[in-house]
């Protein structure tokens, strides 16, 4: 498979063979969430945004498994790096309750392991004064652990944000506040309050700010005269810079300004959630970087392989046992996966490549929504993008008929939808990517 030179290429989705393995697969699966009937060929040759599924069709993958995958398809100089592993049994140890090697020196190994992805992950946060890692399974357990260490330092209550979604472990359903199917009967973690996340200058306006006596939502709550909640009693504030599940709506700048005010008069611990956001995904390591605002503890996961939970010494509590034991830090392949994509990251300048490409699929699909009355908006970072529809029926039927024409995307908020290429997505990608896409969009609204 020619990078240079593929395109889509598609007969029928899903075609037999696909439908024979999601009909084989749902014989055992628990119902859960699946957009369409996409089986990827992991024998099949597949390279950057280009996948093939069971039935030989090459499609367009612009979802990157919801940013899991921020490198693509077999990425040479990552798969390169993986070749001179020689694998050993078991690739699994007991986490945080054991150490590892893979040969060399701790500061100049044969190869990466935990240690040595949490070295990079403190690199990438000591703009942040972050020193220390724990490495979990996922995202979720990231956030889990984000707010275990928030609640250890002091406080019961925790603020969240309307449309956020921090995963589905009960402690992270707690927090979220994007659709109500995720959490509806569940039991919760008690003391969680929901404040606005205002994304523009209206609803910063109209949502967030108040002429009370904090002059915003919080502020308000939080007044030592006239508030209704005892700072001393919050523990975190919990936000994603973008939020994604919610609609791919960036945090507003001085509501960024404002919640670092707070931070600092409360001595409030600010979460940031990069499960999605973050590795590079928005132009910068982490979507908090485009904010004004500190945080005090970092959620990674996704294409980090790992989920890891990334703060200060001051901030972690140093009582042994209070955090232990998850397989994140013992996964021996996934930590070197994770310490490999960071370095791939930043050899192949990939931060800047998400910031120009990304350009350029916004003013392509700003200049769509100016032609096109059924699309409402554009709006993200980076290469963390997505349009809005006037409907979510048309937003749907236009996921639909760029998956049949051989491009996969994916639905968030109401009546979004999300693009998330690979990093090192070319000028030629977003180009085919694109036409695919309105051509899409302009049957569906025909129809």
């Amino acid at each position: 498979m020619d990078r240079e030179t593929i395109e889509p290429t598609v007969e029928t989705v899903p075609d037999e063979r696909a439908k024979q393995w999601a009909e084989y697969h749902h014989q055992f699966a628990a119902p859960s969430t699946y957009v369409y009937e996409f089986v990827w060929d992991t024998s099949a040759e597949a390279v950057g945004p280009f996948c093939t599924d069971v039935d030989g069709n090459v499609l367009l993958d612009f979802t990157s498994h919801v940013a899991a995958a921020p490198l693509g398809y077999n990425n040479p100089a990552l798969r390169k790096k993986l070749e001179e592993f020689d694998l050993v049994d078991p690739l699994k140890i007991a986490g945080q309750d054991f150490y590892v090697s893979a040969g060399g020196s701790p500061s100049d190994p044969d190869l990466p392991g935990p240690s040595q992805l949490m070295e990079r992950l403190v690199d990438a946060t000591d703009h942040y004064d972050m020193d220390r890692v724990f490495l979990s399974n996922s995202g979720a357990e990231a956030v889990e652990n984000a707010i275990k260490i928030c609640y250890a330092s002091g406080g019961h209550r925790g603020f969240t944000t309307e449309g956020a979604f921090h995963g589905r472990t009960l402690g992270a359903l707690s927090l979220n506040r994007s659709k109500s199917v995720h959490r509806k009967g569940f039991p919760e973690v008690p003391g969680i309050v929901s404040v606005p996340y205002p994304s523009t200058q209206e609803a910063y306006e109209r949502r967030w700010l108040t002429d009370g006596p904090g002059g915003n939502v919080v502020a308000d709550k939080l007044h030592p005269d006239q508030g209704v909640i005892d700072p001393e009693e919050v523990a975190y504030l919990i936000l994603e810079p973008i939020q994604g599940e919610g609609g791919y709506r960036p945090a507003h700048p001085e509501f960024a300004r404002d919640l670092e005010e707070l931070r600092a008069e409360y001595d409030l611990h600010v979460i940031a959630d990069e499960i999605q956001s973050g590795l590079g995904r928005t132009g910068e390591m982490w979507a908090v970087d485009h904010l004004d605002l500190t945080p005090d503890v970092i959620s990674a996961g996704k294409g980090l392989r790992v989920g890891a939970t990334i703060s200060r010494s001051d901030v972690f509590p140093e009582e042994k046992g209070r955090l232990s034991s998850t397989w994140g830090a013992g996964d021996l392949i996934a930590s070197m996966q994770g310490a490999l994509t960071v370095d791939v990251i930043h050899e192949q300048n990939l931060l800047e490549n998400a910031r120009t490409r990304g350009e350029q699929l916004r003013s392509r699909l700003e200049d769509a929504v100016e032609d096109r009355s059924e699309l409402v908006d554009v709006r993200g970072r980076g290469l963390m993008l997505a349009v809005e529809f006037d409907t979510k029926d048309r937003r749907e039927a236009v996921v639909e008929a760029a998956f049949e024409r051989g491009l996969l995307t994916l639905g968030c908020g109401h009546k979004t939808l999300r693009l998330l290429p690979p990093l090192d997505v070319t000028e030629r990608e977003i180009d085919l990517a694109l036409e695919v896409l309105l051509e899409a969009i302009d049957d569906v609204t025909s129809a």
